[in-house]
């Protein structure tokens, strides 16, 4: 299915393009909670008090962008009641715990610019809830009740994040709670 904005069509994604993530992660505390156990590191983030959404989100975009080769990108937009999730009228995909999302094949740029009402972790933020490029070598994804954000992938990747001192990130083995130092769960 194709879906219409700024002047182009847009892929809309269905159940068989998220299959490598749905039923692939684990309940309880864990980051792979939100990501499946399929990656070579793992790493949470989030966006400080002195940090604006804008410089927090672009900071992110452009280091997961610097360690993925040119293509489409995956944006997945959860249909909570209360945030934008771009195409209302698009068909939802499943997650978790049978979640709706709106997923739609795009770039970077889309990424940082689509979403106009903020989302769950922050009111001015622009980010999608989840997103991954079409080679599935990265995962980021941002679950309903966490005001933070995980992400799995390659260790140049997450290294990058952690260097990165607007990213926020810090690295988390697969089993260890990933609720970061100072944070509180909802």
């Amino acid at each position: 299915m194709q879906i219409s904005k700024d002047g182009r069509d847009w892929r809309i994604g269905t159940a068989a393009d998220v299959g490598w993530i749905a039923g692939h992660t684990t309940p309880g505390v864990s980051i792979t909670t939100a990501i499946p156990p399929v990656f070579d590191v793992y790493a949470t983030t989030y966006q400080t008090d002195d940090v604006t959404a804008a410089a927090y989100e672009q900071a992110l975009i452009e280091d997961l962008t610097t360690h993925t080769p040119d293509q489409p990108w995956w944006l997945a937009y959860l249909d909570t009641g209360a945030h934008d999730v771009v195409f209302p009228h698009a068909p939802r995909v499943f997650l978790y715990w049978n979640w709706p999302y709106v997923l739609v094949e795009a770039s970077p740029e889309q990424a940082l610019t689509w979403r106009t009402s903020g989302h769950i972790r922050h009111p001015h933020g622009a980010l999608p809830d989840l997103f991954f490029p079409a080679d599935r070598s990265w995962l980021v994804s941002g679950l309903w009740d966490d005001t933070w954000t995980c992400v799995g992938g390659p260790a140049p990747l997450i290294r990058t994040l952690q260097r990165n001192p607007v990213a926020n990130a810090r690295q988390v083995q697969p089993d260890e709670d990933a609720l970061p130092p100072g944070l509180t769960r909802e």
